[in-house]
């Protein structure tokens, strides 16, 4: 693909250029290391290090202009002042690219807890509607028949927009996306505009970088206020109202785009009642639209009940029809990581999953506690380098709801693990509870205390298959090694 600069210096605000508007761009990049030749390289502020320490790199691999918000003396390549570096690198990466969302029906899910979840069954539901549906998320990008791993759960704007033109170019008309506060907060979604948008819910992560409760909802409410100018594709808003968020967010959006509720209150547009758990899932009756609905879900917890209606009023929003999204529910896929079973054969039960909030956490402990367990023994530890103030947090809820708890490692980063289980230790009440910091040993530990009618959960990590630590990264996935404790497990082997 070949632009003519002029055309991306139309489609953002410019302070000032040296460069030639009739050279060709051959591509965009915000990393030096990605930069070929005709690449337009964007110098973008970082946590750590600045974007214009990296120009002369960019120069040496063929970038032919620099954008930045900075002033830069002595550059050896062409300048491009912007008011702001992110916000031009969105305008014109979707300039580039031809704006490819206007060729999809785009529905983006953000919240704490439950974006995975409800972009696979909005996913899973559209393409039983025989509307093919791109996803990017957490877990992994889909684009047509492929599949590629996830680097991370909102692609940053560059990025983004090249997936969407290849998820149209694949035949897909929509796509479910997964939106991040940092995308938000970040301008990575700029230039899109959402058919529907999900608030799932908000509780504590992420204070390390949003600093207050208050700062990150605006954050995830900056989806949901630029739906407002989104009137060509006749948006909405789809919100969960048993969250104190989403009820501050449905009054904030009254009267401004409209709004579908879904939740356990009479109120709610999407209601879901009497439910009931056992092991293979969950059942429910949904009450929407004036008529009731026998749902059966392939996914254990009211959390998930949760995802299920927000999943449904996003595609009914959509146009499907709601008997058949129903229907469709029954053959939801399990999601990599997300409460998933470790099939053992034996008498007791294995879980992994991705909670790494305490409001998380407490929802997968009440799920599995709503299958009668025995005991319940929990694996969980708390990221390094992210929000410290959660990790007490983390301990009490895991100790709410376990007969046993073991503390362990996460993802260290660049700090000690040790002091971090110090930091969980101090939200424990009781003495049921030990620290183990390799994950591995604790995993094997919580299989070896397991006895007849037992669930233990391994919490944090889910579908990662990677451990990073002050050390990098190594190879690591709960389940692998999940397996390999259950299988140096010496104990009498039941059939399920």
């Amino acid at each position: 693909m070949s632009v003519p600069l002029s055309q991306l210096l139309a489609s953002t605000a410019i302070f000032e250029t040296d460069a030639d508007p009739q050279m060709r761009v051959e591509s965009l990049c915000y990393d030096s290391r990605r930069a070929t030749p005709g690449a337009l390289f964007f110098a973008l502020r970082g946590a750590r290090q600045e974007g214009t320490r990296f120009v002369a790199q960019a120069a040496e691999l063929g970038a032919i202009a620099v954008a930045s918000d900075a002033a830069l003396a002595a550059c050896v390549l062409p300048q491009i002042r912007v008011p702001e570096a992110r916000i031009a690198m969105a305008d014109m990466a979707a300039s580039f690219h031809g704006s490819p969302a206007q060729a999809l029906k785009v529905m983006g899910v953000t919240g704490t807890n439950g974006k995975t979840t409800t972009a696979f069954l909005i996913k899973h539901l559209l393409d039983a509607d025989q509307k093919r549906c791109g996803l990017l998320g957490t877990i992994k990008y889909c684009i047509g028949e492929d599949e590629i791993e996830a680097p991370r759960t909102t692609p940053e704007s560059v990025d983004l927009q090249d997936l969407l033109a290849q998820i149209v170019a694949a035949g897909s008309k929509a796509v479910a996306l997964e939106v991040s506060s940092h995308a938000l907060v970040q301008h990575r979604v700029r230039g899109i505009d959402f058919d529907t948008a999900v608030f799932t819910n908000l509780t504590q992560d992420h204070l390390d970088y949003h600093k207050s409760m208050e700062a990150y909802f605006e954050a995830k409410a900056g989806l949901f206020d630029g739906l407002r100018t989104g009137l060509k594709k006749k948006a909405r808003a789809i919100i969960n109202i048993d969250n104190r968020y989403g009820r501050l967010l449905r009054d904030r959006l009254a009267r401004k785009v409209p709004v579908l509720t879904y939740g356990l209150g009479a109120s709610c547009d999407f209601r879901a009642t009497d439910a009931k758990y056992d092991g293979t899932g969950s059942t429910f009756h949904l009450e929407a639209k004036g008529r009731s609905y026998l749902v059966r879900l392939p996914l254990i917890g009211a959390y998930n009940i949760s995802n299920a209606l927000a999943a449904l009023a996003a595609v009914s929003a959509m146009g499907m029809e709601l008997r058949s999204a129903v229907a469709a529910l029954a053959s939801a896929p399990q999601v990599p990581g997300r409460l998933e079973r470790v099939s053992s054969r034996r008498s007791f039960q294995v879980f992994v999953d991705y909670a790494h909030t305490d409001d998380a956490l407490r929802n997968v402990l009440r799920a599995l506690k709503d299958l009668r367990p025995v005991r319940v023994i929990t694996v969980f530890g708390c990221g390094g380098d992210r929000d410290e103030s959660k990790r007490p947090l983390m301990a009490a809820a895991a100790e709410e709801f376990s007969d046993w708890c073991i503390s362990t490692s996460d993802n260290p980063r660049t700090e000690d693990p040790q002091q971090i289980l110090d930091a969980i230790e101090t939200g424990f009440r009781t003495d049921q509870h030990e620290q183990i910091v390799d994950r591995e040993a604790a995993i094997h530990r919580a299989v070896e205390r397991a006895g007849p009618g037992d669930i233990v959960l391994i919490a944090g990590k889910g579908h990662e298959s990677t451990q990073e630590s002050a050390a990098g990264k190594i190879p690591f996935e709960d389940g692998v090694m999940a397996r390999r404790a259950i299988a140096a497990k010496q104990v009498e082997v039941e059939e399920e």
